[in-house]
């Protein structure tokens, strides 16, 4: 198996909301239109999916309810190459509709960091380092 992550598909209670928060918010890329049954951003080296949240539990075990609150016990992140971009990104996604979890700050592993939750409460980290590197297609290069 190679290691690697193809797409991260996320249960959303509202396509078009998702939709219009991920493409013209964010600005992620997508050939696809909201009201497609599921639809894919093209990110560096990954895909992110949305798909909505009853399907996504019924696709995994018709049994399995699809409501769930609280923290999942997952975040995405986002890292970037300069620090400022870590304020500049959690005000595009508060401005697209998101709420801001997390302030940037000092991390306490040495970076600078902050959350944003999207429509759907999904948590995002956006994240710099002045140590980090990354690759010719933007991946973040793990040493």
């Amino acid at each position: 198996m190679e290691p690697k992550i193809s797409i991260v598909t996320l249960g959303v209670a509202d396509m078009h909301r998702s939709f219009q928060f991920y493409r013209d918010g964010l600005g992620f890329p997508t050939t696809r239109s909201w009201d497609d049954a599921i639809v894919f951003f093209q990110l560096c080296g990954t895909c992110l999916a949305i798909y909505p949240r009853d399907k996504l539990a019924e696709d995994v075990d018709p049994a399995m309810p699809s409501a769930g609150h609280g923290f999942a016990g997952i975040t995405l992140a986002h890292t970037t190459r300069e620090k400022h971009q870590v304020n500049e990104i959690l005000e595009r996604a508060r401005i697209a509709g998101g709420k801001i979890v997390k302030a940037a700050q000092d991390a306490s592993w040495g970076g600078y960091s902050g959350y944003f939750a999207d429509p759907d409460g999904y948590l995002w980290e956006v994240a710099w380092a002045d140590d980090w590197e990354f690759n010719e297609d933007g991946s973040l290069v793990i040493n």
